[in-house]
């Protein structure tokens, strides 16, 4: 059996496969993220996380034991995309294979994005551009290297991304505050955001934002999109968020020419006006093709992609 983990900053999804590469159960757990390895804190949330997708997938592999299904046997490969990575890591694949107790040469690992783009495209044929969390674009080549534009990280900049909405979002908010202490009251946008924070004092603001993971705050980013019909500043966001994930499209196809372009990603989603705008600076560029929805809806989750993963990837 190969279990593939698509592991970003919201949740953890896998797939076990059989011997015929056809995918027998899946699930979620816990979002991840490979910048976890860095302390001993994240070190053990890792650990958690992998042992209870361990746990449940030991016992989807008993159930389908227990009914006899002949192409079923014990887990020997695991291949994992993870954020916070570019390509293959020892380390990485060593926690790994110590959990799920495999030899570290039978787990494979390679940044989440490579998934998207190997969901979408064979090499050379595209670029995905990847709005989770975070926002990055990818294009592997016809010698399997692979190329991205973005994903410097939250902290750095990764636009368009949920957290980056997010901290749009509030920035917007607090900025406007210092001009019109108050002001929160008349913003659609503000008083959303403060009943999700819970707190319209700056001082709950500052314990969410400074001390939530990057996921939590991302996931601020779907109460701004569900304002931006009501509220101008968030849809001034939502446009941005456009724009800036057409700006990493734009950088792979002044690198490597004109190819089709996916868009692909939750935060991506989060309201028409982000697609709406990366499609009009795209289509700027000249004659690109942008995959359509009915095209990206036949493509493999990216958790099932990863099941079809042989060899280390290349960065």
């Amino acid at each position: 059996m190969i279990l593939g983990l698509d592991a970003g900053g919201t949740a953890t999804r896998w797939a076990l496969a059989n011997n015929k590469l056809q995918v027998v159960a899946e699930g979620a757990d816990a979002g991840l993220t490979a910048l976890l390895l860095n302390d001993t804190f994240g070190q053990s949330k890792l650990t958690g996380v992998l042992t209870s997708i361990k746990q449940a997938v030991d016992l989807k592999l008993a159930q389908l034991k227990n009914s006899n299904d002949p192409t079923t046997a014990s887990l020997t490969q695991l291949n994992a995309g993870f954020t916070g990575i570019d390509g293959h890591s020892e380390p990485l694949a060593t926690l790994i294979s110590t959990v799920f107790e495999l030899p570290v040469s039978a787990v494979r690992t390679c940044s989440d994005v490579e998934l998207a783009y190997r969901s979408i495209f064979v090499p050379s044929q595209g670029y995905v551009v990847y709005s989770g969390t975070g926002s990055i674009a990818s294009y592997i080549d016809e010698n399997n290297l692979h190329h991205r534009a973005g994903g410097r990280g939250v902290y750095l900049d990764d636009g368009g991304g949920g957290y980056w909405i997010a901290r749009e979002a509030l920035r917007a908010i607090w900025r406007q505050e210092d001009i019109v202490p108050g002001f929160w009251k008349q913003s659609v946008l503000a008083n959303a955001v403060f009943d999700y924070i819970g707190t319209n004092e700056w001082s709950g603001t500052r314990q969410f934002f400074y001390s939530q993971e990057r996921g939590t705050v991302g996931m601020l980013a779907k109460v701004v999109a569900d304002c931006a019909n009501q509220d101008p500043v968030a849809l001034k966001i939502m446009e941005q968020a456009g724009h800036e994930l057409a700006r990493l499209a734009k950088a792979l196809i002044c690198r490597f020419g004109p190819k089709p372009v996916a868009l692909l990603g939750r935060a991506a989603r989060l309201h028409p006006a982000i697609q709406q705008h990366f499609e009009e600076q795209i289509l700027l560029t000249g004659s690109v093709e942008i995959l359509s929805e009915k095209q990206l809806q036949i493509a493999l989750p990216a958790h099932h992609a990863a099941t079809l993963l042989t060899s280390k990837s290349k960065a």
